[in-house]
């Protein structure tokens, strides 16, 4: 039997350790039942279970949740819009969120599969910079596929080289004035 402070209280019967629990106005909880004997520890269970809920709570708080962000292209994707469906892709790897790049054949672009092929190459080399290749162009279907993840190293490399202008910086312009006239 253990007390609310932690104390040992050395072994005995239920109904002692049931008495003396009632007596602190606390519960008596069985730890651990399967030890020779059960050892029990008198405590407030109500608070345990508050403290307990609010630690989870606490948990989850701290967990990053990933997305999974979807791009979609056909083998006849335009130059243009590639790249701007590229630059989408840089900023979710930037955010932290996976990538899954999807390229769909209808009719006869079946039959030239290498395009697709190429296009799915190349937009990988656009964000090889940022991200990881979870899983490698493959075929599902109709459908061709690729899965980047964020590479964290890659990342802080990338934001080292290109500082962002933060919104703290844009008020210190403001403020200037546009010519200074040396006198």
């Amino acid at each position: 039997m253990i007390d609310d402070g932690g104390q040992m209280l050395g072994v005995m019967t239920v109904p002692e350790a049931l008495r003396i629990a009632e007596d602190k106005g606390l519960d008596l909880l069985e730890i651990a039942p399967t030890a020779t004997p059960p050892t029990c520890k008198i405590m407030d269970y109500g608070k345990w279970k508050y403290e307990n809920k609010k630690k989870q709570a606490a948990a989850r708080k701290k967990q990053t949740v990933i997305v999974v962000k979807e791009i979609q292209m056909r083998p006849r994707t335009d130059q243009h819009d590639f790249e701007t469906k590229m630059k989408h892709a840089r900023n979710f790897l930037l955010d932290g969120d996976k990538v899954k790049i999807n390229m769909r054949f209808l009719g006869r672009e079946l039959a030239h599969q290498e395009f697709g092929m190429n296009l799915m190459k190349k937009a990988v080399k656009f964000v090889e910079d940022l991200a990881l290749i979870e899983t490698s162009p493959r075929f599902e279907g109709k459908q061709m596929f690729t899965l980047l993840a964020p590479d964290p190293l890659k990342i802080k490399e990338y934001e080292k080289k290109n500082p962002k202008v933060t919104k703290e910086v844009l008020p210190e312009l403001k403020n200037e004035p546009e010519d200074q006239e040396e006198e």
